[in-house]
C-alpha cells in the first residue's frame, strides 16, 4: 500500500495524475457521452423490443458508471488526492474548479442510482446486469404500495432528468475551461490528465531494474 502511494507521489511531483486516475478519467467519460447519446436514441424509438432492449443497455453502461464512480472515489480519498497545479491558484477561478470537479462526482453517482430506483420501483420484472453480463439486484422497493412505488419512480425520473439537463450543460462548460486555460494561460491542467504513455513505460522501466538489482543483490 505504501509503495503504491508513493508511486502515485511520483506522478503528482510532477503535476500529473496518475496513470490509474487518468483511466478513470477518461473511461468514464466515454460511458457517459455514450449514455447521453443513447438514452436521447432510445427516448424517441417507439414503443416496443428494440425500446425495451435500448434501455436494458442504458441501464447495464449506467450501473458499470456507478462502480467505476465508487471506485474512482476511494481511488482519490484513499490513495491519490490529486496533484497540485496551476488550478489550485487562489482565487475565484479555483473555486469554480473545485466545486464542479466535487458536482461532477456527485452526479455521475447519483445518475445510475436515480435510474436504478426508476426501474426497481415500478419495472422489476426487467433483469438488471452489471455491464450486460452480471446480475445486479433491485432496490427493496417490492413490498410498497403501488402508490408509493409510483412515487419513487416520478421523483427519480425527475431527478435523473434534471441531472442529465446539468451534465450537457457543464460537460461543455468543463472542455472549454481546461482548453482556455490550457491555450490562453498556458496552464498544467489538461497536460496532467492527458495518458502520459511515455511516463508509464519510464516508471514500468525502473521498476524492473530496481527489481533486477535487489535479486542481484541477493544472489551475491
Amino acid at each position: 500500500m505504501e509503495g503504491l502511494k508513493r508511486w502515485v507521489k511520483g506522478y503528482n511531483r510532477r503535476r500529473r495524475y496518475s496513470p490509474v486516475g487518468v483511466a478513470f478519467h477518461w473511461v468514464v467519460a466515454a460511458l457517459v457521452l455514450f449514455q447521453l447519446w443513447w438514452g436521447w436514441r432510445t427516448g424517441r424509438l417507439p414503443v416496443g423490443p428494440d425500446k425495451l432492449d435500448a434501455y436494458q443497455l442504458h441501464s447495464a453502461v449506467g450501473l458499470v458508471i456507478l462502480v467505476i464512480m465508487l471506485l474512482r472515489t476511494a481511488w482519490r480519498t484513499m490513495m491519490a488526492p490529486g496533484p497540485i497545479n496551476d488550478a489550485d491558484a487562489p482565487g475565484w477561478q479555483s473555486v469554480i474548479a473545485h466545486l464542479t470537479h466535487y458536482m461532477f462526482y456527485v452526479a455521475l453517482i447519483l445518475l445510475p442510482i436515480s435510474g436504478w430506483a426508476m426501474v426497481s420501483a415500478t419495472a422489476a420484472e426487467q433483469p438488471l446486469r452489471f455491464g450486460g453480463v452480471l446480475p445486479w439486484p433491485m432496490l427493496p422497493f417490492h413490498e410498497l404500495s403501488l402508490p408509493t412505488r409510483w412515487a419513487i419512480e416520478m421523483w427519480a425520473e425527475r431527478i435523473h432528468f434534471a441531472l442529465v439537463v446539468m451534465l450537457v450543460l457543464a460537460i461543455p462548460a468543463h472542455v472549454g475551461a481546461a482548453l482556455w486555460h490550457h491555450f490562453h494561460y498556458k496552464h498544467d491542467v489538461l497536460e496532467g490528465m492527458l495518458p502520459g504513455v511515455t511516463e508509464l513505460e519510464e516508471d514500468v522501466r525502473k521498476a524492473l531494474m530496481h527489481k533486477k538489482k535487489r535479486r542481484r543483490s541477493r544472489l551475491a
